[in-house]
């Protein structure tokens, strides 16, 4: 029985000495890359104790690695240790934010992690959502002109998208349509093939200029009371048609149209849609608002109606009245 024991007793003696002991830390000076049992004994820096990374420089890397010596990691090498980090992923754009943020993989069109600019088309910098008035503004893979007239920023040209095209036989005071001016097709690209898709847009019925996607993000089609701002801030309604009017474009009657374009509004004559025609075209140009007049009964029925503007050839005006919502008018943009 004695013997048993002895031999018990050399075992285990052999089994903990077979366990090599000393320094584990890869960074201190006397690690030992055979030990496999920490003995306490790590000695870090070279001339300053507290240089763990011995780089000649005490700095956030030296902290992180005495801290992690007792127990807290920094896996992704950012600078924040593993339990206060909320990113630890190598593909997201910001994992070694300072301080810590959720992990975020969107990079803008600017080069920004997690940014909110969707396209800088001009590559001028600047967030075309967001740009100064007077810049282009791209949508749709076109891009508009604008300007700034009092304190409001418009498109100085007619809106262009077009998601679907119908002819002059079709239409409704309820659902969505979309026309070219003199167009009797349905082929989208074909449309934008046309003269008059290129001078004046596209003639929109009320419910489709209220629908969304005719303006960018950071813009929307302007109110009754915003294009009532602009027609004052011009001098009123009675004169403000001179300074919006484009000096080209008008070609009806070989008239002129008395217009100076002194605001840079650039007002063009797209003509409209009406009960199944196309007319105006180079005399009128009419003007959605995003504001509802109202449903108005008359001895031929009943229709929905809303608020437009219009300029005219021969007129000085910027004209306000109520129109059918079914029309076909054009169209523009005004900054949020």
């Amino acid at each position: 029985m004695k013997n048993f024991f002895t031999l018990t007793l050399c075992f285990l003696t052999l089994s903990l000495t077979a366990q090599e002991t000393g320094c584990t830390y890869s960074i201190a000076n006397n690690y030992s890359s055979t030990a496999i049992v920490d003995d306490g004994t790590c000695v870090f820096g070279g001339v300053n104790v507290f240089d763990y990374d011995n780089d000649g420089n005490i700095a956030i890397n030296d902290f992180i690695a005495m801290l992690s010596y007792f127990g807290d990691t920094d896996s992704d090498s950012d600078g924040v240790f593993d339990s206060e980090d909320d990113c630890l992923d190598l593909e997201a754009c910001n994992y070694s934010a300072n301080p810590s943020e959720p992990c975020v993989y969107f990079i803008d069109a600017l080069g920004i992690c997690g940014g909110n600019c969707l396209s800088d088309i001009n590559d001028d910098g600047f967030c075309d959502e967001f740009n100064s008035c007077g810049d282009l503004v791209a949508h749709e893979g076109y891009n508009y002109s604008t300007v700034l007239i009092g304190e409001q920023c418009w498109f100085s040209e007619n809106c262009r998208y077009l998601p679907s095209v119908s002819p002059s036989s079709e239409g409704s005071e309820t659902n969505n349509y979309y026309y070219v001016y003199g167009y009797e097709g349905t082929d989208v690209e074909v449309a934008k093939l046309q003269s008059n898709y290129e001078t004046y847009g596209v003639l929109y019925n009320w419910p489709a200029v209220n629908s969304g996607g005719i303006c960018p993000s950071g813009w929307h089609v302007p109110s009754d009371g915003e294009w009532t701002q602009l027609v004052d801030f011009l001098g009123g309604e009675s004169v403000a048609g001179v300074a919006m009017k484009s000096t080209s474009g008008w070609n009806e009657y070989n008239g002129s149209s008395g217009g100076t374009n002194s605001s840079g509004f650039t007002g063009l004559p797209g003509g409209i849609y009406s009960i199944g025609l196309f007319h105006s075209n180079g005399a009128y140009g009419y003007f959605w608002t995003g504001s509802l007049n109202g449903y108005i009964t008359g001895g031929n029925g009943s229709w929905w109606t809303s608020w437009s503007r219009r300029l005219g050839w021969s007129g000085s005006d910027a004209f306000r009245n109520f129109s059918f919502n079914d029309s076909g008018f054009s169209a523009r943009c005004i900054q949020d």
